[in-house]
């Protein structure tokens, strides 16, 4: 007997697809049935090698060793992902094997995934592609019933491969030269590093902002108010309330418009991570996470999608969903919603996957057994779908303007005439615990030009306002549309990153201390601000990883060549270490932390610090130091604090609380004395049980 075998990304999607196919017997690193075999990668579960790899010498971080240019490209199987790649290399070598199924995630990564496996196992078998958008079973079974042969991603393959050379190249490059340069670790991402930019550039204008005072004269008459425009000079704006105080104002023109604001569209990874970071403060981490759980219980289509549209052959699957979503939905009772489905449907602007929606299985299931995190998700992609749907939202502005004394007042309303999908969006908000902005209508009376009105006045002071730190949901927005104008119109792909790595991005800026979280807003930190600031333009501007990914795109199209684009990559690597070849002494200390000084040395009088292990004497050829780690302290279970430390260095005792008694079992306060610093090790005694 044969095998099909089937290569998933993750164990949970592949007892999903083995499931369906009816691969139900449990072995060893796969499932087993109906003639199939169903195993899985770990993520990634081949890598690039390290640069030491190459060559000893790159173990260590030299100038004189950059660039590193690998030349065959090496690599490496993670040791803790060992064991799978073993089962995953012996299931594709076995002879009863005779065709392989690439059942990695439908996009870039997952070709580049599943190739890097099938390579590395020196695997030559006949391999077909599923390529799917939900882990619903009918779409599973429907996948299968169209694979494809993986040779008509080749294209997508050599843009997955370039990206993953590209990146290589320029982050280890430039990560060593600028961390040899300044001695400290600085890691340079082609992407991390615009967005540390654009993260340090916002903090530039907010700091060097200046408020500005300004005036505005307001009349009124009854419930009708009408404002002057801004005035610079509050003298001005007195003269001009007193000359009004009093008098009539004319109406003198009544501009009424009828507007329609059009339903928004399907949720994109990006606009739901914006979105949910908004509306319930998730990190886009936590979207992207919070999404991909649901996907795999089958309740969410695919995630990691850059499309707000659907394709033309879902209108029937919609219209059953939509149904099915407005008698399940509390917020749905009572609602009279004709679908409009086909103002979602555009297959042109579908490429790999269609936009987030719910699932069938969602309608089946509700949100029975869910998470407080993965019900608020879901509800807001169920409410999404439902506005995108609606009809649209009409109103009638009007904009009514007052003589008064010679100037001019303007007072603005707005009428709601068909509520359309806001109806659906505003019984949403008014579910959420969380404080959402309201829009404030203002209803005119009924007004004639030529009316004459009995006037008061008002000044009012205001001041003009910072630009605001950036949040999650701003910044990725930022993302999207970074570099976009140095782009051709018809580009598939703007901006910074991808939906479906722009989360990972900004956790490891936070990790790596360039980038600190205030709340709900994203600041850069000292470091980060020093490190925007010393590396070269042609790092830190958008425009360059904007026309990677546009390059990237045409590569997955196949109609841009790899070799040439990855000729470039490497020349301009070349180009920076030569460029940055040294700085000035000033400079390379620019990253050195700023040491705390605890107390004064009691062997030479000069400060004492403290590291990461110890406290230590400034003064290198004195050899004064505490170790945090000391065993009077550690037998005691008591941490050996810079508030103890720095008391023992003043007094040469300190009270200490919470000392634990082996021979009690009890703990006890006691003071603490610094008994000896002559020899090569600090000594301490209790001198007294308080």
């Amino acid at each position: 007997m044969s095998f099909q075998l089937v290569i998933a990304e993750k164990p949970s999607v592949a007892r999903s697809i083995a499931t369906v196919i009816g691969a139900t017997e449990k072995q060893n690193g796969y499932w087993q049935g109906s003639g199939y075999l169903v195993s899985w990668c770990i993520g990634h579960l081949v890598s690039f090698a390290e640069a030491g790899q190459y060559d000893e010498k790159y173990c260590k971080w030299r100038y004189e060793d950059l660039p590193i240019l690998p030349q065959p490209w090496q690599f490496i199987v993670p040791d803790e992902k060992k064991q799978q790649f073993e089962i995953v290399r012996s299931l594709l070598n076995r002879p009863d094997v005779d065709s392989v199924t690439a059942a990695t995630d439908a996009g870039r990564e997952g070709e580049l995934i599943f190739r890097f496996v099938y390579q590395m196992a020196g695997c030559t078998k006949p391999v077909k592609r599923l390529w799917i958008s939900s882990m619903e079973d009918a779409a599973i079974r429907e996948g299968f019933a169209n694979l494809r042969p993986d040779s008509d991603y080749d294209a997508l393959y050599q843009s997955a491969l370039c990206r993953a050379k590209a990146d290589w190249l320029v982050g280890i490059n430039a990560t060593r030269l600028f961390s040899v340069l300044y001695h400290k670790t600085l890691t340079v991402g082609r992407v991390q590093t615009p967005i540390l930019k654009m993260l340090v550039d916002r903090d530039a204008k907010i700091l060097r902002f200046q408020k500005e005072k300004y005036y505005a004269v307001g009349i009124q008459s009854g419930s009708l108010k009408a404002d002057s425009g801004r005035i610079a000079s509050m003298d001005e704006a007195n003269t001009l309330k007193a000359t009004c105080a009093g008098t009539s104002a004319i109406c003198t023109s009544i501009k009424r418009e009828r507007k329609a604001e059009q339903p928004p569209k399907l949720y994109d990874l990006t606009t739901l991570q914006r979105e949910a970071n908004r509306l319930f403060g998730f990190t886009a981490k936590q979207t992207l996470d919070y999404a991909q759980q649901l996907y795999e219980k089958k309740l969410l289509t695919y995630p990691r999608t850059d499309s707000q549209y659907l394709t033309e052959d879902m209108g029937q699957t919609v219209q059953h969903l939509v149904s099915d979503l407005l008698r399940l939905l509390p917020i749905a009772q009572g609602l009279d919603l004709p679908p409009k489905v086909g103002r979602v449907l555009n297959s042109k602007k579908v490429s790999d996957h269609h936009a987030i929606i719910p699932t069938a299985e969602f309608v089946k299931q509700g949100f029975a057994g869910l998470a407080e995190s993965e019900c608020k998700l879901m509800n807001l992609v169920c409410s999404k779908l439902l506005c995108a749907i609606a009809a649209p939202h009409e109103y009638e502005t009007v904009t009514a303007v007052f003589s008064c004394a010679g100037n001019e007042f303007t007072a603005k309303g707005k009428t709601v005439l068909v509520p359309g999908w806001k109806e659906i969006d505003q019984r949403f908000r008014s579910t959420l615990k969380a404080d959402t902005e309201e829009e404030v209508l203002n209803t005119l009376p009924e007004l004639a030009e030529g009316q004459s009105f009995r006037v008061t006045s008002t000044v009012s002071e205001h001041f003009t306002s910072p630009p605001k730190a950036y949040t999650e949901d701003t910044l990725l927005s930022a993302m999207e549309r970074a570099g976009a104008e140095d782009m051709p119109e018809n580009a598939e792909r703007k901006g910074l990153g991808t939906p479906a790595t722009r989360a990972a991005i900004l956790e490891k800026l936070v990790q790596m201390g360039f980038v600190q979280r205030k709340g709900k807003q994203l600041v850069p930190t000292k470091d980060g601000i020093n490190l925007a600031v010393v590396l070269p333009e042609s790092l830190t501007s958008p425009a360059l990883t904007a026309e990677w990914e546009n390059r990237l795109t045409e590569i997955a199209k196949g109609n841009a060549d790899a070799d040439e684009f990855m000729a470039e990559i490497e020349a301009q690597v070349r180009q920076l270490v030569k460029t940055y070849s040294c700085i000035s002494a000033d400079k390379q200390n620019l990253f050195q932390s700023e040491r705390v000084i605890i107390g004064k040395c009691p062997r030479c009088s000069e400060n004492v610090y403290e590291g990461k292990k110890n406290f230590y004497c400034g003064n290198r050829s004195c050899q004064f130091v505490m170790w945090k780690n000391d065993r009077f302290f550690e037998q005691r279970k008591k941490a050996f604090t810079p508030k103890i430390a720095a008391a023992l260095l003043k007094n040469g005792k300190a009270k200490v609380k919470g000392l634990y008694s082996e021979k009690t079992g009890k703990t006890y306060d006691a003071t603490v004395l610094l008994a000896d610093t002559g020899g090569k090790y600090v000594n301490y005694r209790v001198e007294r049980k308080e």
